[in-house]
């Protein structure tokens, strides 16, 4: 059964980066679609970005396009989130999900319970 672990949120400074991790286990996540989500308080769940098994980019939003990219470790079962020029609006809760090679969106199969980022000077 596969788990995920996020990790890497905190504290930045609007314009600041971060990075966040997601860790499988279980099960190999080599050939896996890879999700990240992000919910702020009182807004509804939404997609940021999804790769396929072999990294092709499925889904990209538009207002973290450039700022945004993702990236996987297979030896590290771990799969990133780099974020750049963070905006006060990018303040939520992120979580990580995986799904079959090219499945992405909220049917993904697999959730992890998210790591929140905050944004304030």
């Amino acid at each position: 059964q596969v788990q995920l672990v996020e990790s890497g949120g905190g504290l930045v400074q609007p314009g600041g980066s971060l990075r966040l991790a997601c860790t499988g286990s279980g099960e190999s996540l080599d050939d896996a679609a890879i999700g990240w989500f992000r919910q702020a308080r009182g807004k509804e769940r939404e997609q940021i970005l999804c790769i396929s098994g072999t990294n092709e980019i499925i889904y990209y939003k538009n207002s973290v396009k450039g700022r945004f990219t993702a990236s996987r470790d297979s030896a590290k079962e771990t799969i990133y989130l780099h974020m750049n020029d963070l905006k006060a609006e990018d303040a939520a809760t992120y979580l990580c999900a995986t799904g079959g090679f090219d499945t992405c969106g909220y049917i993904m199969d697999h959730w992890g319970s998210g790591t929140t980022v905050r944004v304030s000077s």
